[in-house]
């Protein structure tokens, strides 16, 4: 059995999914208000965290926010359908993705099953070299990855992704390979997860504040890990 925190304020929908995902090997630990789901993410790493916007006690972008600080925990936001401005701040704050009240919960698990793919790389990879681009080191085994030999704290969908953009340094990587490789989906334009955890990464690896754009948006194709030589160049 593989556990999963779920902090909802929504009791029968807790009671439901209990039921079912646990059909499926996973069980669930239901927690209903923000503050106490908090305290819940704190006792022990989670390979799951479903949480709601909408609590008592805290609401879930606190929480989120809490968590970030000390967890990179796979986290799925549970947001009310049409408040796409919950999903992008969601998202913003380091949420790995996100799902629209009500959902279907075959979706749920597709989802999970997905996000489940993804942090099991590290048993698949061991034996895979570690990947070196310039001042980039990934190794796929340990699910590190080091800038200038400080490491970087990314969550599994940032790893995921820069390990897709390392493998094809300086060519462009279309968004429909992206979006199976690190949502586990098929592309949609109208979905912004993908951009946003571009986003999230490439603030990351600018962490040394001197402006450079590693990731790039090649508009209406995909992203582009810039080599640094590259960049050197463009500024002479």
């Amino acid at each position: 059995m593989e556990d999963i925190l779920l902090i909802d304020d929504d009791v029968e929908l807790c009671e439901m999914l209990t039921e079912y995902l646990g059909r499926y090997d996973l069980r669930v630990c239901a927690v209903h208000r923000g503050d106490s789901g908090l305290q819940a993410a704190r006792t022990r790493p989670w390979p799951m965290i479903l949480l709601d916007v909408m609590l008592p006690g805290m609401d879930g972008f606190e929480v989120l926010k809490q968590i970030r600080t000390f967890s990179a925990d796979n986290i799925l936001l549970l947001t009310a359908r049409g408040e796409d401005i919950d999903r992008i701040v969601g998202l913003e704050m380091g949420a790995d993705d996100y799902l629209a009240k009500p959902f279907n919960a075959r979706e749920l698990l597709a989802r999970i099953r997905a996000i489940r793919r993804r942090s099991e790389a590290p048993a698949a990879g061991i034996d895979s070299p570690p990947l070196v681009v310039e001042d980039l080191a990934l190794d796929p085994g340990a699910r590190t990855v080091r800038r200038n030999g400080e490491q970087l704290e990314l969550t599994d969908v940032e790893f995921t992704l820069l390990e897709v953009l390392m493998r094809s340094p300086g060519k462009v990587v279309e968004r429909e390979s992206l979006a199976e490789a690190v949502l586990g989906r098929k592309f949609n334009p109208f979905d912004r997860s993908l951009d946003m955890h571009v986003s999230r990464l490439r603030k990351k690896l600018a962490g040394d504040g001197n402006g450079e754009e590693r990731v790039k948006t090649v508009r209406g194709t995909g992203y582009q890990l810039v080599l640094r030589r590259t960049l050197v160049r463009g500024r002479n």
